[in-house]
């Protein structure tokens, strides 16, 4: 008889937390039984540019033991490197060696906190840049990154986002071709954004990320409205997308993404993952 599939793994993003110390993040979702946090490093929670950095990496790190917490470390506050440009630099901008450093430095914290993985996006590309050359620089940005993936054993997460260069998994497989399918390069598989702009059905578009999928962000999502909803709000058909993942056996976080709940975060994400675990017990009915 096969056996039941493995149980997935829920995590909470922080950005949906910006209100709340990084200590108390923790708290409370250990407290309502998640799984894991998606940790995005900026100037609230975790400042990858702090001078005490080492001892508030240690710090985490201690208390995500003791919660009993995985991580996934993530890379994209919108304006942590540029106050007027969203998402700026990019790995295709003049002055791309910012994004560069940011991201080697997400590695180190990555593998000192036990992240298997550091999510990125491409961000937008320069104005006035054809298409070949954008995808020329992007390529050559994230081999010089993975570079250092390689030195501490942390695969790259490379999330399809909508508006940006790489919008879609398609786009996503074609850069992954492009680094000559690195090892550590893998997928960030975002539920709200697939249903968002993608041409195929959502679940095609899971299935055709699975061979390098490394992490899954999940919220609501309207057809072309990039908002970021509670469940339910949306028009997405949860029970199936999580079956699908459970049949994949997905070993990375599954991290709800609601930046816009932080003014209730502790019952955004008390509903978020009461929606979650009966959407988990339907898909294993089916």
């Amino acid at each position: 008889m096969k056996p039941p599939p493995t149980p997935l793994k829920f995590g909470y993003g922080t950005n949906g937390f910006t209100h709340h110390r990084l200590s108390d993040v923790l708290v409370v979702l250990a407290d309502l039984g998640y799984d894991g946090v998606a940790l995005t490093l900026d100037h609230n929670h975790l400042d990858p540019y702090a001078e005490d950095l080492p001892r508030r990496v240690a710090a985490v790190a201690r208390q995500l033991g003791r919660q009993g917490l995985g991580i996934t470390v993530e890379t994209g506050a919108p304006y942590f490197l540029d106050l007027w440009g969203k998402h700026l630099p990019t790995l295709m901008s003049d002055g791309s060696e910012l994004r560069v450093d940011l991201l080697r430095r997400a590695l180190r914290i990555a593998a000192d906190l036990g992240s298997p993985t550091v999510h990125l996006c491409s961000g937008p590309a320069p104005d006035g840049l054809p298409e070949q050359d954008a995808w020329k620089r992007l390529a050559e940005g994230v081999e010089t990154v993975l570079e250092t993936a390689e030195k501490y054993g942390v695969a790259l997460a490379f999330e399809p986002e909508p508006y940006m260069f790489v919008d879609t998994v398609e786009r996503c497989l074609r850069l992954a071709q492009l680094v000559d399918g690195h090892e550590l390069f893998g997928v960030t598989f975002d539920v709200g954004h697939a249903h968002c702009v993608e041409e195929r059905p959502l679940l095609d578009c899971l299935r055709r990320a699975a061979p390098i999928l490394r992490n899954t962000q999940i919220e609501d999502m309207r057809r072309g409205v990039h908002r970021h909803l509670e469940f339910g709000a949306g028009e997405i058909d949860f029970p199936p997308v999580l079956a699908v993942l459970r049949e994949l056996g997905h070993p990375g976080l599954v991290s709800v993404e609601i930046q816009g709940g932080s003014l209730d975060a502790p019952e955004v994400a008390r509903r978020s993952i009461e929606f979650l675990r009966a959407a988990e017990r339907a898909a294993a009915a089916e």
